[in-house]
């Protein structure tokens, strides 16, 4: 699944951190997409692709695992049968609190990530001299400079984001595979419906948070030319000195990238757990 999510929406979500870093470089997406190509080639495009790859993987591992026991906590919780159905509204909650879990595998990579993607815009910028155009370059830079806790830069800016954005996430899907199972078992849900209740789900998330994480990709880029502010600093920095539509800067890119990564993303877990049940069930 997270695998499907990173191969659909890459170039999508490094137009989204070069636009929420430096807006002011760039005039919509794609402007964006125009000058990326013509200054670093289609593979500028695809730049963090391999801790995208690990950070998704990763996350998307913990979460859909944490998601499962967070399903049997909030039945404990409302007093129900470990295998009562719950509701679209508990399935929310219990998503919302595997999303913890998931942001300490998530921060680390996710930080390697974004500083390769606005990489070239940092030297453009001049606030580095130098970039580090690779994942064990960009790694060991951290390591010199922070030490391990570096890369637990925009740590309460994730959880920000993910806590409150993955309880709209699983909320968003639920409900929409509610609406297209019409009485019947979701599990009978098609490719069509499950690929449109994803992408409904990532749009929810995306509206809901999209100020929060517009935050932490500064904190994690701008942090490698030196001390950067803390998460209300960041905000207030932002909001001061560029106004309250810079938060927004790359949505357009980032809801096109929602849409289409986390319905691959869900279409490929749903196929695959049931390909997975079907492995357990005949042994």
């Amino acid at each position: 699944g997270g695998t499907a999510c990173v191969v659909t929406g890459q170039p999508f979500d490094t137009a989204k951190v070069k636009m929420q870093t430096f807006p002011d470089m760039y005039k919509g997406i794609v402007d964006c997409f125009v000058k990326t190509y013509k200054q670093v080639g289609f593979r500028g495009f695809y730049k963090g692709t391999t801790p995208a790859l690990v950070a998704n993987i990763a996350e998307n591992s913990v979460l859909f695992m944490c998601y499962g026991f967070c399903q049997q906590i909030v039945r404990r919780i409302v007093g129900v049968d470990r295998k009562t159905k719950l509701s679209d509204l508990q399935n929310a909650a219990a998503g919302s609190f595997a999303s913890a879990f998931a942001t300490l595998v998530l921060c680390p990579t996710e930080l390697v990530k974004c500083r390769l993607q606005a990489m070239h815009e940092m030297q453009l910028s001049g606030k580095i001299i130098q970039g580090h155009n690779t994942v064990w370059s960009v790694v060991k830079g951290v390591i010199q400079k922070d030490g391990p806790l570096g890369f637990y830069r925009g740590l309460s800016s994730t959880l920000l984001r993910e806590v409150p954005g993955y309880f709209f996430f699983f909320g968003g899907y639920e409900l929409s595979r509610t609406f297209f199972a019409s009485g019947r078992s979701k599990d009978e849900l098609g490719p069509v419906p499950l690929l449109l209740s994803g992408g409904f789900g990532g749009s929810c998330l995306w509206i809901a948070v999209y100020p929060v994480d517009c935050v932490k990709s500064r904190i994690q880029v701008l942090s490698m030319a030196g001390k950067q502010a803390g998460f209300m600093g960041t905000f207030v920095t932002v909001v001061r000195t560029e106004g309250v539509l810079a938060l927004y800067s790359g949505l357009k890119p980032t809801m096109i990238r929602a849409f289409l990564a986390n319905g691959a993303l869900f279409l490929a877990y749903e196929y695959s757990r049931k390909l997975m049940m079907k492995q357990i069930d005949s042994y």
